[in-house]
């Protein structure tokens, strides 16, 4: 049956109901190459269309079908029709799960086939936005699986699980298989690789900021050769929303052990961040940002360019004119030229930290992850 279509594929776009109905039936047919190629019709025509995505739902069983035939060529179709009919419709995410998707689509993720996998890791992302699905996905084993490509796979199946970790973990009971998987240094490793104020970056702060409420995960970031740091240069270089995950995870490590994990923090050089953000950040990430320089104020560690006592003195200034002045301009401008300062005094101490050189070689006030951004 030809198609009877119109326009573009976008929601303009003027689709006869017959040409969808010729779809779906080329999704019946014992024709493979027919299959094939009204699966790509269907990754076609729902890419940017709510209301396609609709019209064809009814392709999903089919589609589901696909997944299990062996063929790469009606693999692929298959998966990335069902990842476009998936896209912002949360009815056509709860028919994908009921019709059998997850047990290929959780083969495929333990599958060599690093462009499978991938596909597969997108697939279960978009589906893990439902609340509906969330259960269904953890009861079958995905999040030990997503953490084994958070370490090993490709770039983009990495950020995808990453975020589909974070989707699943607002269930409680998922914090806990999450943690036992050990997904820190991996975390790490993928916070380490990409540009700080890139949405991948936002993703791994959230996510580390829920697991830091645990002391399983504190001690394995301060294990991490670079965790913390990595965490610190979200900070100072992340997009707001990035920046308020990293204060708050940083937060909650310095009020579960002051003693334990103020020096740690402190010597990563976490003061010309936490600074800047009480003057940038939102009215949240204002209030954390004040919160924690209170609890780093009275370590002896003396930061590098400043006198012993200075640290003190100024955090303990900026505090008290921000509370008195209740954020008053003059209170902003004096914060503004502390944090000028601040990081002119830190930048011997940042350059140092920045160095290439073994754990040996290096004092812990000035080790570095030795891994650059992209």
């Amino acid at each position: 049956m030809a198609l009877s279509v119109t326009g573009g594929s976008g929601e303009g776009s003027v689709t006869r109901v017959p040409a969808m109905e010729g779809i779906i039936e080329g999704m019946f047919s014992e024709d493979v190459d027919r299959r094939i190629g009204s699966a790509r019709e269907i990754r076609r025509l729902t890419k940017n269309s709510t209301k396609h995505r609709r019209q064809l739902s009814g392709a999903i069983e089919p589609l589901v079908s696909m997944l299990r035939c062996g063929e790469p060529e009606a693999t692929e179709a298959a998966i990335l029709a069902l990842l476009n009919l998936a896209v912002k419709d949360e009815r056509n995410k709860i028919k994908i799960v009921e019709a059998g998707a997850l047990e290929p689509l959780i083969g495929f993720l333990q599958s060599t086939d690093m462009t499978l996998q991938e596909y597969a890791t997108a697939v279960l992302l978009t589906l893990t936005a439902s609340s509906t699905n969330k259960p269904t996905i953890s009861a079958v084993g995905a999040i030990p699986i997503l953490v084994k490509i958070l370490k090993d796979g490709n770039h983009q199946a990495r950020i995808d699980a990453v975020r589909a970790l974070y989707n699943l973990s607002t269930l409680s009971d998922n914090v806990n298989t999450i943690l036992s998987s050990q997904p820190i240094p991996a975390l790490v490793d993928l916070l380490k690789s990409c540009k700080k104020s890139s949405k991948p970056a936002e993703y791994c702060s959230a996510l580390l900021e829920l697991l830091l409420n645990f002391d399983e995960a504190r001690n394995a970031l301060t294990a991490e050769e670079g965790g913390v740091l990595a965490v610190v240069e979200v900070l100072e270089e992340g997009s707001l929303q990035s920046k308020a995950h990293a204060v708050g995870a940083l937060l909650t490590m310095c009020e579960s052990d002051r003693s334990k994990y103020r020096e740690i923090i402190l010597k990563e050089g976490v003061i010309p961040g936490l600074l800047e953000l009480t003057v940038h950040g939102n009215p949240k990430s204002q209030s954390k940002a004040q919160t924690l320089l209170q609890l780093l104020r009275n370590s002896p560690y003396p930061r590098p360019g400043l006198q012993p006592d200075a640290l003190e003195n100024i955090v303990c200034n900026i505090v008290s004119k921000i509370d008195n002045d209740d954020r008053a301009e003059k209170a902003k401008k004096m914060l503004a030229e502390m944090v000028q300062v601040s990081m002119e005094q830190s930048l011997r101490h940042m350059q140092r930290r920045a160095i290439v050189c073994t754990p040996a070689e290096l004092p812990l006030a000035n080790r570095t992850s030795g891994v650059p951004s992209k």
